[in-house]
């Protein structure tokens, strides 16, 4: 049967600022004892009044404007009901009908397996209905006794940080595609420098709709999925979920409309509730909020405020440093990574430009990567600082360090943070330039494997790869990598 996936995203995200939504909380919750965050208004005490925080608000147009949204010209909050255990007020103040910015959009880009993959990719549209406020929830942890009877407290820290909404059209059709547009929006608004983006602290999350539709009919099931917290984990959710549905479709099963949770360690979704309509909600204004109107002069400010963003930085890295297209976007992915880039860019201005921007992406996207994924550290978290990398590349340029010895300075830096040269001393890895000592070590090494040198005089050029590496083990990697080839090709000519 001919079937098409159709998702659409809610994202989630708290936004960097430093009280509550609607109070003078602190919103640094996240290490704070529980309920140490808390006043009467969070609390949802009798009698309390909201006041509205005017950084989240420029935070919310900010990004909208980012998401290429219109700004309506007025914009108001609602009160949304429902009689959840963290909701203080049995009520959440959010936005219904007149959200801050409307008709957005942003481009993704999706690997086309079938012509090059990463290096091939195949861009896409995705259209964004909303971007609006509302005030986050307060945060159950779920407890069990020794003798195995179950409770939960309530921890009210987290209860009215200010919570962006950013709701897609259902413009998505794949796992994968889900998978790249949250990338793409996190990089936005760390860019924008309104989130961390942080999902496994919660401060970026993501609801996701899914439904199969059959070839030819407008008729589909929606189902939402919760409780993902990685993009690994939105991907393996959507996609189990794409099969189940897709199965129970081929079976003759009905779907019906609910909301499911992905269970990670089983690697599976399961059904939590009915899903919720609008009307369920029983949206009214917020009697104790004006409603707000925007001067076009005040979005104009907001909207020269904005930082360059991720498409931008990526295009000039192409332009100014003759960076590939495919380099730069992944040095842009991450606001940490481009900046650590800028920064390396920065120290060597007087060097030229696309030599040192392809030496410095060679390692940040090489070297440096590798390290950072296998330790699980961000790159804004490690010993080395764009001076150390910058420091040791030169050491590199001008001779004192081996292509081969700087990848074991550099895990040495990695690990403790200290200078190359320091590191060079100490394990005597500078890398020798005299000839006459390289020749005496060529001389050992071709002496000692006759069988490799006759296979390269019979057209083996492997053969010639094998005595260099034998060279550099015996140096450790200290050895001129072309002086040790142009004289293994002269003795073995001779």
């Amino acid at each position: 049967m001919d079937c098409e996936t159709i998702i659409g995203l809610e994202v989630h995200s708290q936004l960097l600022t430093k009280s509550k939504m609607f109070c003078r909380c602190g919103a640094d919750y996240i290490n704070a004892a529980p309920n140490a965050r808390v006043c009467p208004v969070c609390l949802g005490m009798p009698g309390v009044l909201p006041v509205i925080n005017q950084q989240a608000l420029e935070y919310a147009v900010m990004t909208a404007l980012s998401l290429n949204c219109a700004i309506p010209d007025y914009a108001k909050f609602d009160r949304k009901n429902y009689p959840y255990p963290d909701l203080m007020k049995g009520y959440q103040i959010s936005q219904y009908d007149a959200p801050f910015g409307i008709n957005g959009w942003i481009d993704i880009e999706v690997a086309d397996e079938e012509n090059g993959g990463e290096q091939n990719k195949r861009k896409r549209k995705i259209n964004i209905t909303r971007v609006h406020l509302e005030e986050d929830t307060a945060k159950l942890m779920h407890r069990s006794t020794a003798e195995g009877e179950s409770y939960s407290l309530v921890d009210v820290n987290r209860a009215g940080s200010p919570l962006m909404e950013i709701v897609s059209e259902p413009d998505l059709r794949s796992p994968e595609e889900a998978r790249q547009y949250l990338i793409k929006l996190r990089t936005i608004l760390q860019f924008l420098g309104v989130s961390s983006g942080n999902m496994e602290e919660g401060s970026f999350r993501c609801d996701a709709n899914i439904s199969i539709r059959v070839a030819g009919s407008t008729d589909s099931v929606k189902v939402e999925v919760k409780n993902m917290n990685s993009f690994k984990s939105v991907f393996s959710a959507l996609k189990y979920e794409d099969k189940r549905q897709r199965k129970a479709i081929e079976a003759g099963d009905r779907l019906v409309q609910e909301t499911r949770g992905w269970i990670e360690d089983r690697g599976v979704t399961v059904s939590q509730r009915s899903k919720e309509y609008a009307h369920d909600y029983r949206y009214f204004p917020e009697p104790d909020l004006p409603p707000m109107a925007f001067s076009r002069q005040w979005v104009a400010d907001l909207r020269s405020r904005l930082p360059e963003l991720p498409e931008a930085r990526r295009d000039r890295y192409v332009i100014d440093y003759g960076l590939s297209h495919y380099d730069a976007s992944l040095l842009t992915a991450s606001k940490a990574t481009a900046d650590f880039f800028e920064a390396c860019m920065e120290l060597n201005k007087e060097a030229r430009a696309e030599r040192r921007a392809k030496v410095v992406s060679n390692w940040l996207l090489g070297e440096f990567t590798r390290l950072l994924n296998a330790t699980d550290t961000e790159i804004d978290n490690t010993n080395v600082t764009p001076k150390l990398l910058v420091d040791m590349l030169e050491l590199v340029d001008n001779g004192t360090l081996g292509g081969t010895a700087a990848k074991t300075v550099f895990e040495e830096m990695f690990e403790s943070g200290r200078c190359a040269s320091d590191i060079i001393a100490e394990r005597e890895l500078a890398q020798i330039s005299d000839t006459s000592e390289i020749a005496g070590v060529v001389d050992r090494v071709i002496a000692s494997n006759g069988q490799a040198v006759e296979d390269y005089k019979k057209g083996r050029e492997q053969s010639l790869q094998f005595l260099v590496g034998q060279v550099m083990r015996e140096t450790k990697g200290r050895a001129d990598y072309i002086v040790v080839n142009e004289l293994i090709k002269e003795r073995l000519v001779t």
